[in-house]
């Protein structure tokens, strides 16, 4: 094969998934009536898993109530984000749902809720140290996103010893 022929099938291979990952984006948004969907909740929940290993309760069922409890909270903190900014976070979570995206932005083969925490925190720390702005901006979006949502509630705040905001 000529080396010419071969950019131009890497051009197109490259045109062709980002028609189609893009069509993902637009024909299945992450957000409906500001809950999230099925895939993006999975992402979210997997992040959270990630991102607060270490922190979260130990035990199974504590583990997913407050997994639930978050993913509620972050979905109230979504709701009052500006329609521009609720729009961009819908297509990252779509994005990231769908395995073309999740491999190409997060470089996690495995589906998020199949990853191991390690695997998620290493896909994230990818992104993080990534040279592509685009990564990093993600990475930062998915992390401040959870840890906001997880640590505005004051019950989360004892596992970490932290007694609240003094009395003024």
């Amino acid at each position: 094969m000529q080396r010419r022929t071969l950019l131009k099938l890497g051009l197109g291979a490259t045109a062709l998934l980002t028609i189609a990952g893009g069509s993902v984006v637009l024909l299945r948004p992450a957000l409906t009536d500001g809950r999230l969907r099925d895939g993006p909740r999975e992402v979210m929940r997997s992040v959270a898993l990630g991102v607060l290993d270490g922190v979260l309760p130990p035990g199974t069922s504590a583990r997913g109530a407050a997994l639930d409890a978050h993913l509620s909270r972050l979905e109230a903190a979504i709701a009052a984000f500006p329609a521009p900014v609720r729009a961009e976070l819908s297509q990252l979570l779509a994005l990231l749902s769908a395995p073309p995206g999740r491999l190409a932005l997060a470089g996690l083969s495995s589906g998020w809720p199949e990853a191991s925490v390690a695997q998620v925190q290493a896909a994230l720390q990818g992104m993080r140290v990534s040279s592509l702005a685009l990564k990093q901006q993600a990475y930062h979006a998915l992390r401040d996103l959870t840890n906001a949502a997880y640590f505005s509630d004051p019950s989360a705040w004892s596992h970490l010893g932290y007694p609240g905001p003094s009395d003024l």
